[in-house]
């Protein structure tokens, strides 16, 4: 088989070529065809995550050895199963979901493998679909999504159950009230999609690049602001009726400051992105405002087949994305961490 990897934290991807792998157990083998690019392996590959106040969440120190294959969002076709596998869909196309917990904690037996405490993500800590194969841990992490382009497909294993899980938090609630979306990056998009799918109206979206609220406004956006300017909290804060809940798909210290300041009395600040900050709380203010902040990280499998019957319907309208060779991943990458990507790239195995 052929991989991409990460072979020095910090450089580009380099080509590799090994066997392809038998599935062993209830292991289950898929060719893949599609593997999403998303912006949390620009972390990956730098080697760590920005915690902010100078403090550094390192790949190494938590158990991610070199090379790695990343690649969270693959689709394909399945071909081969362990003799524990039971019945496969051998020759079908699936949508894997990646988010792998340990299998043995009570959160993973309630199908919240995205709050396990010992995940191995697809991508992460086991092999990913930067390569033409990949395996999965059981076939009951492939999911249906036939009848969705398989180019957008791939994206809703992590943009679309991500976005997904986090603009629930903030419902139901009337669709009226305003929400912000911090980001018009490709989670940004999807999380409008998302709250429009979902029958709301009132979507407010910030970012640092007004060349990207063109793509917003497309996805269903109702207001567009520039988070650098220094009044943007307030403008935020002013809209009529006041700001509901904010998704914060940065997580930087900038846009934290903006998504928790403008909301109003009882308001809800969620945090997604994995820039990097810090969001200093005075915790009188915190009771006295009666404020929520949480945050969210990814979704649950559950969620995902929910977000497949949704982008079936025809309810969500698919966000801008465009294609790549596979040897164009690291590039794809760069572009990611100069914020010169609209929308998702999917790389076409």
């Amino acid at each position: 088989m052929i991989s991409y990897d990460v072979t020095e934290w910090g450089k580009p991807l380099q080509k590799a070529i090994r066997e392809t792998p038998t599935p062993q157990g209830t292991e289950v083998l898929v060719k893949v065809k599609y593997c999403g690019v998303c912006h949390s392996d620009v972390h990956i590959r730098d080697g760590y995550f920005d915690l902010g106040g100078g403090k550094k969440f390192h790949m190494g120190e938590r158990g991610m050895a070199l090379p790695v294959t990343m690649g969270h969002e693959p689709y394909g076709t399945v071909i081969a199963a362990g003799p524990d596998a039971g019945d496969v869909p051998i020759g079908a196309d699936r949508l894997v979901f990646p988010w792998v917990g340990c299998g043995e904690c009570a959160r993973c037996a309630a199908e919240q493998d995205n709050h396990c405490m010992a995940m191995r993500a697809i991508g992460v800590r086991l092999g990913g679909g930067y390569a033409d194969h990949v395996l999965v841990p059981h076939p009951k992490y492939l999911v249906d999504a036939s009848g969705i382009d398989p180019s957008f497909a791939p994206i809703l294993a992590c943009s679309g159950v991500t976005t997904y899980s986090a603009v629930n938090k903030l419902l139901p609630c009337d669709p009226d009230e305003w929400i912000a979306i911090l980001g018009a990056g490709g989670l940004g998009l999807m999380a409008v999609a998302m709250l429009r799918a979902q029958g709301h109206r009132n979507i407010a979206v910030g970012d640092v690049d007004p060349a990207k609220f063109d793509a917003a406004r497309a996805a269903g956006a109702t207001h567009t602001f520039d988070t650098r300017e220094p009044d943007a909290t307030a403008k935020l804060a002013a809209l009529p009726g006041g700001l509901w809940g904010a998704v914060d798909l940065v997580g930087a210290s900038a846009t934290a400051a903006i998504g928790y300041g403008a909301l109003r009395k009882g308001g809800r600040y969620v945090v997604v992105g994995l820039f990097g900050g810090e969001l200093p709380l005075s915790t009188v203010t915190l009771a006295q405002r009666a404020a929520t902040v949480q945050g969210s990280y990814v979704g649950s499998l559950g969620e995902l087949k929910e977000v497949v019957e949704i982008a079936r319907s025809g309810k969500l309208q698919p966000i801008p994305v465009s294609t790549c060779a596979l040897d164009e991943v690291s590039d794809v990458l760069d572009r990611l961490k100069a914020g010169t990507v609209t929308g998702r790239v999917v790389a076409k195995v």
